[in-house]
């Protein structure tokens, strides 16, 4: 069997921490290459020592880069036998990353002749689907550099140290599968809070989304099985040297079931004392499309 050597591609909006990121990843002895252009890459990979993992900054400033071309990349090495591919999104809320070019009085790369606000929006929408197809997100809103190192360490230190990360997801069935998924469980049976008006713009982690859902006699059933099972595997994984597992929940509009049984099965594995993150696929896509006023 051919040895994988792990990748790390790491992107995210400027200011939301990338370059901390990659300078953490590569004190736990990745080999770390900031702003390589794409094309570049299977050259790189060529030339350089197989058994060394490799972390790689990719952002808007590359002179070769475009969303397209990144989603590409990442597929094309995600199918590589010998490639054990992540790919890590630094995150920030536009408030954030705005008082941060405030207070340091740099030029966004996006916007050079603009105020910092437009580019920061610019460059969240041309992000937005490499966002999506991401499997690791750190939200760095509330995080200093410190906190941002332990997050980082906690998913990514070498064997040893390493647990296996599980990422929750849910999802809209009418979007299609996230990609990159290892397991998938449908949640379209359970009962609808859609049909209850009073609950129709809420979503599953409203208190009483997630009573609705759970009031459902299928619900604890199919809830138990799914968290026994994780439970049962995950050692299995870790043992072949698994260094993350996505598993995502969907129902029709990916608001109400799925999020609710996302939520549930991230807080009982959480409580098991397996490292778990959570994403709503549409609740990010909804609050991107939503800007301030």
């Amino acid at each position: 069997m051919t040895e994988q050597r792990r990748i790390v591609l790491v992107t995210g909006p400027s200011g939301a921490g990338r370059s901390t990121a990659i300078h953490v990843l590569e004190d736990l002895g990745f080999e770390a290459i900031d702003n390589l252009p794409m094309g570049l890459l299977s050259r790189l990979l060529d030339s350089s020592e197989p058994s060394r993992p490799m972390a790689l900054g990719i952002d808007v400033r590359n002179r070769d880069f475009s969303t397209i071309g990144f989603i590409e990349l990442a597929a094309k090495l995600g199918r590589m036998e010998q490639v054990d591919l992540t790919t890590l999104y630094l995150d920030c809320s536009d408030e954030i990353l705005l008082r941060r070019f405030s207070e340091t009085r740099r030029r966004h790369p996006v916007a050079t002749d603009a105020s910092p606000k437009t580019g920061i929006e610019q460059e969240k929408e041309l992000l937005a689907p490499i966002r999506e197809t991401a499997d690791t997100l750190i939200d760095t809103s509330h995080l200093n550099i410190h906190q941002l190192r332990e997050e980082v360490e906690r998913w990514f230190a070498p064997e040893g140290g390493r647990h296996l990360a599980v990422s929750i997801e849910s999802f809209s069935y009418k979007r299609g599968l996230p990609r990159g998924l290892d397991m998938v469980f449908d949640c379209r049976f359970l009962a609808n809070p859609y049909w209850r008006p009073e609950l129709r713009s809420a979503d599953g982690r409203n208190a009483d989304v997630g009573a609705y859902v759970q009031s459902d006699a299928n619900y604890e059933a199919f809830l138990n099985r799914v968290v026994d099972l994780l439970i049962e595997l995950l050692p299995a994984f870790r043992k072949e040297g698994k260094a993350h597992l996505s598993v995502a929940f969907g129902c029709t509009g990916g608001q109400h079931r799925s999020v609710a049984v996302a939520e549930a099965v991230a807080k009982a594995l959480a409580e098991a004392g397996q490292q778990v993150s959570i994403r709503h696929r549409e609740m990010e896509r909804r609050s991107l499309n939503v800007r301030p006023g």
